[in-house]
């Protein structure tokens, strides 16, 4: 065999297109650490984000080119790694926060904040660094389902200034006004109020690096969404539902509230809770309480993304009240929130290649 050059790689790696940014890798500055020898070659790829569905893919097409170009006998390894892409680059506000996610729900009781806390731990359980903000200030649900409701985040004094150190717990960073009132006190306050502890979480705490921070907000659309996109540039927003009727008419409007032209948030795509039964006993028996494939036809019509759907089993409730997230177990309901996670992971890589900049929200509405 010849000696192989790097530039005979790079055009055999070419070939290989990344299926969601449709380009090839080489085009796309993914091919690292090239290093080529006597029948040896060697490169990582550099993938979007750590949750990459389609990482064995990219992996085995690689392998099909080298092969194909410079024979079965050539020594080849390839180190799959990522870099989580961001488009706010020097913001002002979370400078080291390389992705802002809103989720968001029309309306309560649909698995928001459950949905919110499997997505943070599937993120941080492939390799992504996480952290959610509980922007749901009347009712905080982070704390239980992180099994932390007696914590308390620690002060830290920096550029003189006194910041708040979120609590850490599963991987991820959290915050939450749970962690700062009694648990069985009620928060009431004007909406203003409200507002005033949402831009404290974002600017007066210590989030560090961050790939994706996550905003649990609360139901409906309220001054705690207008704060908050009036606050960052938001990456994208992720709509969670469940089939029936009366919450697919207020999916719609969360939706529609990004997608007004002086908001102009991307929706990321819909997630369906709650989308049918499984009995424990009868893993493969599948039950539609509440109506089928409501969240996908709502996602079809507003022309969004389908990020998939979680059953309704007893372990998810079990889950919540124990603080031990179910992504964390194996199961139905693990490799639903799994699938998700990439699924997110992937939309946002899309969004971040494809679409300007979203920008701070300076009208009043």
């Amino acid at each position: 065999m010849s000696q192989i050059s790097k530039e005979q790689v790079l055009k055999s790696l070419s070939k290989v297109d990344d299926p969601d940014l449709k380009k090839d890798l080489v085009t796309l500055g993914m091919i690292k650490n090239l290093e080529v020898g006597d029948a040896r070659i060697s490169f990582a790829v550099e993938l979007t984000t750590p949750a990459c569905p389609l990482k064995e893919l990219i992996r085995s097409q690689c392998e099909d080119v080298i092969y194909a170009d410079f024979g079965e006998a050539v020594e080849l390894s390839i180190l799959m790694t990522s870099n989580v892409t961001s488009i706010r680059n020097n913001a002002p506000l979370l400078p080291g926060v390389k992705n802002i996610i809103a989720i968001s729900s029309g309306k309560g009781g649909v698995g928001k904040s459950t949905v919110t806390s499997n997505l943070a731990v599937a993120l941080a359980r492939s390799g992504a660094s996480v952290g959610i903000i509980d922007a749901d200030i009347f009712g905080p649900s982070i704390p239980t389902m992180f099994n932390c409701e007696h914590e308390q985040p620690g002060i830290i004094e920096k550029n003189g200034k006194n910041v708040i150190v979120p609590i850490e717990q599963y991987g991820v960073k959290l915050i939450s006004i749970g962690f700062l009132t009694p648990p069985d006190n009620a928060v009431v306050w004007r909406g203003p109020m409200a507002s005033s502890a949402l831009k404290q979480f974002i600017g007066d705490t210590e989030w560090g690096e961050l790939d994706y921070l996550l905003i649990d907000l609360p139901p409906g659309t309220s001054d705690i969404h207008l704060t908050l996109v009036q606050t960052v540039p938001v990456t994208g927003a992720v709509v969670v539902t469940t089939p029936q009727k009366v919450a697919l008419a207020d999916a719609q409007k969360a939706y529609s509230m990004f997608k007004q032209p002086q908001i102009n948030v991307p929706v990321l795509g819909i997630i369906e809770n709650m989308s049918y039964f499984t009995p424990e006993e009868l893993p493969n028996n599948k039950y539609y309480l509440f109506g089928q494939n409501g969240g996908k036809l709502f996602a079809e019509k507003n022309n969004a993304p389908f990020l998939g759907e979680v059953p309704l089993v007893q372990s998810i409730r079990e889950s919540g009240d124990s603080g031990y997230p179910a992504v964390m177990k194996d199961g139905i309901t693990a490799d639903a929130f799994n699938g998700i996670a990439q699924a997110v992971a992937q939309q946002v890589a899309m969004r971040n290649a494809a679409k300007e900049k979203t920008k701070v929200v300076e009208v009043n509405v």
